[in-house]
């Protein structure tokens, strides 16, 4: 390993790539700061602050300062192959359907993503992926790859990269003929539904997930949709016997956050919209399809459909069981988009949950989604209803914290089978919180967790967390973790005491390993005592303090937080909502300051 370095992290954001990326290269021995690209003098400063040897830029919207990239090497992530160029490069990929693609490392020169490669790494396109969810998965992992390899290759003194050792570099990224893509055009995936089937359809949409979403006409409503999933067989079949003379673009029916909408050969559910106005502005806001358009919504019948269902049939929730009786797993899934739990969604997933007691199942295992797990409360639901007449912000976002408390109740209180939290995805705030909740708790070495509320606006935090955080890392470490405000990945989450086990290679992996040890416990000699183990201990916490305490003090602080004279948390969720660009960089990122 080459000797620590001093790496200055410069990006747009600091989302789950940079996160993973500040993680890893820590772990390594670097000396690791944060800026965020916030102006060129500001980036200038930082680099004559900390005087890095190697400046990282995983997530990057403006070219680099030129006074910069010359003065220090400067290795930019490109979400790419070699010779791939351009703002587009996952845009393009999933549009056209590319089955295999990569990421590259490349030094900053004049041209955009023209400098040498450093590094590569490829890897497989999941067919159904949207384009965030390959950024959050597939491109994360090859970024963090393919970075740690150009790390390795770096020369002090040098600006060329070292040779390579064999195999080093994760030059298995599929090399393109060099080319300039341009920016995907508005036009260029705008939803036409006389014209296009299903399968383009579903790609066009795709491609702009999550951002900026593709442009649709909707229930007489111009908009961007997000979170766009297949008809089932048997629900197109369902909608064409009921509406033979549907067109292609009418809403039929409503489940959950989505509405059914006809398409040339089949149908679609549309989870999430964000609206066009008369102006062509595009609303900040993106809301469930069926809040965005309320009022039309309400006119289509709603179809809902059990936990239990076959794979193809979509809904938010889904639970799957396996094993014996006497030795059942139940594996309930919560496909709630972005992560983003609103007051709904909640009192769904309380509901699900407490209909779970009277089943035959000795583990529930807590599945959340395959890119997240959870990340609390809705910002964007808690936002819209700053703009309802008769209703607040401040009441919405109470509203949406005790719902969230509720379900953590549900898990606490379950003391006749055991519970496990498997996190196929990231957990943060609120859900971070939810997930400790369980018994056991599982993630593998992609896994994030940010077990803090302090970056939205100095939030204090509910969901029993002043119970269940002491409870597992004591006193001490729980005051250090909500102070710090720093990610966690599996494996430092396990060090913490957070997590009880990590496991797997990625999400897929993770599952099926996760699975086979949920279904093991069920079977174990040890299962009968543990749940009565359980029990008792619940028993003795609720007589040294009941769970009510904990929830109050929580809410006394969390009134604060949403009806006091600080704004602090109003101005951070309309900021985060609609993605103001950052003033400064964190103190707590930004070690160099």
């Amino acid at each position: 390993m080459t000797a620590p370095l001093r790496i200055l992290l410069l990006t747009h954001a600091f989302n789950g790539l940079a996160q993973r990326l500040l993680i890893a290269l820590r772990a390594q021995g670097h000396a690791v700061t944060v800026e965020l690209d916030i102006a060129d003098a500001v980036t200038a400063e930082a680099v004559a602050l900390w005087k890095p040897d190697l400046l990282i830029a995983p997530f990057l919207k403006r070219r680099l300062p030129e006074a910069v990239w010359q003065a220090c090497v400067c290795l930019v992530v490109h979400p790419g192959p070699p010779g791939d160029r351009g703002p587009s490069a996952l845009d393009w990929a999933v549009l056209q359907a590319q089955t295999r693609w990569g990421v590259t490392v490349l030094q900053a020169v004049a041209d955009f993503d023209a400098g040498p490669v450093w590094a590569s790494t490829g890897f497989n396109v999941r067919p159904d992926a949207t384009k965030s969810s390959l950024y959050r998965r597939e491109v994360t992992q090859a970024a963090v790859a393919a970075t740690l390899a150009a790390v390795a290759r770096y020369v002090p003194g040098q600006l060329a990269p070292a040779a390579a050792a064999a195999g080093a570099d994760c030059a298995d990224a599929p090399a393109a003929q060099p080319r300039w893509q341009p920016l995907v055009r508005r036009e260029q995936r705008a939803v036409d539904w006389q014209a296009h089937a299903s399968t383009e359809l579903l790609r066009c949409v795709r491609s702009a997930d999550g951002a900026p979403g593709a442009v649709a006409r909707l229930m007489g409503h111009d908009c961007r949709l997000h979170d766009v999933h297949p008809a089932s067989a048997a629900t197109v079949a369902r909608a064409r016997a009921q509406w033979p003379g549907a067109t292609p673009g009418q809403a039929l029916a409503r489940r959950g956050p989505a509405l059914l909408v006809a398409t040339l050969d089949a149908a679609l559910w549309v989870g999430h919209v964000r609206l066009i106005d008369a102006a062509g502005q595009t609303s900040a806001l993106k809301l469930p399809a069926t809040r965005a358009l309320a009022e039309l919504a309400a006119a289509v019948p709603e179809w809902p459909v059990p936990l239990s269902r076959p794979d193809d049939e979509w809904d938010e929730l889904r639970l799957r069981e396996f094993g014996p009786t006497g030795a059942r797993v139940g594996w309930l899934e919560m496909d709630f988009h972005n992560g983003a739990m609103s007051e709904r969604q909640c009192r769904r997933l309380q509901a699900a949950l407490h209909s779970l007691r009277g089943h035959d199942m000795q583990v529930l295992v807590l599945a959340g989604g395959a890119d997240f797990f959870s990340n609390g409360i809705h910002l964007h639901d808690i936002e819209a209803a700053a703009h309802l007449e008769g209703d607040s912000a401040a009441d919405a976002s109470m509203r949406n914290i005790q719902a969230m408390d509720d379900v953590v109740l549900e898990l606490l209180t379950m003391t006749d089978r055991l519970t496990v939290s498997a996190l196929r995805g990231s957990a943060g705030a609120g859900g971070c919180f939810m997930a400790l909740a369980a018994d056991q708790l599982w993630a593998h070495a992609g896994t994030v967790l940010n077990p803090h509320y302090k970056n939205m606006g100095n939030l204090y935090g509910s969901e029993y967390w002043t119970y269940v955080l002491p409870k597992r890392v004591g006193a001490q470490q729980a005051r250090a973790l909500m102070q710090q405000r720093l990610p966690l990945d599996g494996p430092a989450a396990l060090s913490a005491g957070l997590v009880d086990a990590c496991f797997g290679s990625g999400t897929a992996d993770f599952e099926a390993q996760a699975l086979a040890r949920a279904l093991a416990l069920a079977v174990g000699p040890g299962l009968a005592l543990a749940i009565t183990a359980k029990a008792q201990q619940r028993a003795a916490d609720e007589a040294e303090r009941p769970l009510a305490a904990y929830r109050a003090d929580e809410l006394a602080q969390m009134q604060r937080n949403f009806y006091g004279f600080d704004p602090s948390y109003h101005v951070a969720r309309h900021h985060f909502v609609h993605r103001k660009p950052h003033a400064f960089t964190p103190r707590h990122l930004a070690v160099h300051r």
